[in-house]
């Protein structure tokens, strides 16, 4: 009767890794539980969350070819593009998001066009990130979510949608992601690590505070509809910050793989309980401000918190 906070399946956003092929269920060894997919085992995976009671599902997708340009993440049959269609026509009642960005696609790693010097090309790579925004959105996306952390991409993406009449086609912009040490596992799913470099002359300094809060600004001046923090667990404080700041917006948290693995290799070695642990982990996620909890942990803790109310 006087608990502050409720934790519910409404919640979460699932995110799910989907490849090419036929059958396919390859599990990521970093990250147990969690499984490359091809589209029909996508669809059963994406019915079974909808049973569960979770709204929505996230897609990445890993290509069959990579290039410098990242040519298969804006193809009229690349494989997110694929994947919505299915999901779209066999599960309407799934809200789909989607992940904009290129380094899954790119054979150097990087969120960009890249330099002869090495250094990512911030404006030439807005074209190509509408572009995927555009297909995705064309294909049935119900929402685009931009992960690249690119300087005015929101507004190019915006603009985009807007020429082609994808009016109502909602953004969810990264707009606070940390150049963190906890996308380790996802790397390794995506196959996404960087060939040469890093990414921390485009994603943001762990240090910085008032940085995330002009970054989110300014996706929301060039027409943010949501807004994320990524990673969660060390940044709950700039989550609460952004949730007081612009309280107009939906804020989303990405509770991430590496905070995922880490849960799930202390659980297998005894050392913490898992159920407990991860439904006190992602009720403070909510507590601190978010609407959107995006997580691994989704199927998971749907089934928890359910056992949980028949008590």
């Amino acid at each position: 009767m006087v608990r502050e906070t409720t934790l519910s399946a409404d919640d979460f956003v699932y995110p799910l890794f989907v490849t090419h092929g036929e059958g396919v269920e390859h599990p990521i060894p970093s990250m147990p539980g969690v499984r490359h997919l091809s589209v029909d085992t996508l669809l059963r995976e994406g019915e079974a969350a909808a049973n569960e009671g979770i709204p929505a599902v996230l897609l990445f997708g890993i290509p069959n070819a990579k290039d410098a340009t990242g040519s298969e993440a804006y193809a009229d049959e690349g494989i997110i593009q694929k994947a919505v269609r299915a999901l779209k026509r066999e599960l309407p009642q799934l809200l789909v998001v989607t992940d904009v960005c290129l380094c899954e696609y790119t054979d150097h790693g990087h969120c960009g066009i890249v330099r002869s010097d090495g250094t990512v090309e911030n404006d030439s790579t807005l074209d190509l990130l509408a572009r995927t925004a555009v297909s995705h959105a064309e294909a049935g996306a119900d929402i685009v979510a931009p992960s690249d952390m690119m300087d005015g991409r929101i507004g190019a993406i915006r603009a985009a949608l807007d020429t082609v009449g994808l009016v109502h086609t909602p953004v969810m912009s990264y707009a606070a992601k940390y150049a963190s040490a906890f996308y380790g596992p996802f790397r390794e799913a995506a196959g996404s690590t960087p060939a040469f470099g890093d990414r921390r002359s485009y994603q943001m300094d762990p240090a910085n505070r008032r940085e995330a809060l002009r970054e989110v600004r300014l996706d929301v001046e060039e027409g943010a509809d949501m807004i994320m923090v990524k990673p969660a667990l060390p940044y709950l404080d700039i989550l609460r910050e952004v949730r007081d700041t612009f309280p107009e917006l939906p804020v989303a948290a990405y509770n991430v793989s590496g905070e995922y693995a880490m849960v799930k290799a202390a659980a297998q070695n005894g050392w913490i309980e898992e159920r407990r642990s991860v439904l006190e982990l992602l009720t403070g996620i909510k507590r601190a401000g978010a609407d959107l909890i995006l997580t691994y942990h989704a199927r998971e803790a749907a089934r928890w918190l359910r056992e949980e109310s028949r008590v």
